[in-house]
């Protein structure tokens, strides 16, 4: 059993009822999403635990494989696809269920656990929300992709295949191409998800307008 990722964790109230794993784009850390609970409007809303894990260093090809926290190898990138490790992606998978386990030991069900991301993040929401074994809150995913259609055609679990997504992407992308967020999030809808797709006038970035609907959102699926 690998040791659990370093996270940074942020209440909005003494013992949350639910919780939400937000992860971190390519290159960034834990730290990165920190300042945006504050701006969920979450007062009035049940209390949640937020845990922002930090990737583990590895050497990305990509970026001439500089060592960086990442969640997976990125070994080519073009404007409509990326070639990833596979393996990578597996072993962050295994991470995430880590921690959704420790919520769980904590007394937050399944059920009452959403995962987030931003970019490479994101990817990471895709690939272990809809493979997860046991039904989650909801999905939040943030101008990103899907890393390996394949493993996603090999692994989607039913337990959430009408679990509630977010997602949300930037026109104006030049990281991930907002072509590559409309095909995910195309994808995703093949089955009975609901799926809040959101557009935004921005770069590969989030936004207030972005941030406020994301706070909105959740209380709905909370109060729900």
């Amino acid at each position: 059993m690998n040791p659990l990722l370093e996270v940074i964790e942020v209440e909005t109230k003494p013992h949350p009822e639910w919780a939400v794993i937000w992860m971190h784009g390519l290159g960034a850390d834990g730290n990165d999403f920190v300042p945006v609970v504050s701006e969920l409007g979450l007062a009035d809303a049940p209390g949640v635990r937020f845990v922002f894990p930090h990737a583990e260093m590895i050497p990305v090809t990509c970026n001439n494989g500089y060592v960086m926290r990442a969640w997976y190898d990125i070994l080519e990138l073009n404007a409509i696809s990326r070639k990833v490790d596979e393996a990578g992606i597996r072993k962050s998978r295994d991470a995430v269920r880590a921690l959704i386990e420790r919520e769980n030991q904590r007394g937050i069900p399944t059920e009452r656990i959403f995962l987030a991301g931003f970019s490479q993040g994101g990817a990471m929401v895709y690939s272990t929300g809809l493979t997860h074994p046991d039904t989650l809150a909801g999905l939040i995913a943030l101008s990103t992709y899907i890393p390996s259609a394949a493993l996603l055609n090999a692994e989607t679990h039913p337990a959430n295949n009408t679990t509630p997504v977010f997602a949300a992407h930037g026109l104006q992308d030049p990281i991930v191409p907002f072509a590559l967020g409309e095909a995910a999030k195309n994808r995703v809808t093949q089955t009975s998800r609901t799926v809040d797709w959101h557009s935004y006038k921005m770069p590969h970035s989030v936004c207030i307008d972005e941030i406020e609907a994301i706070g909105a959102w959740l209380k709905a699926r909370m109060h729900g």
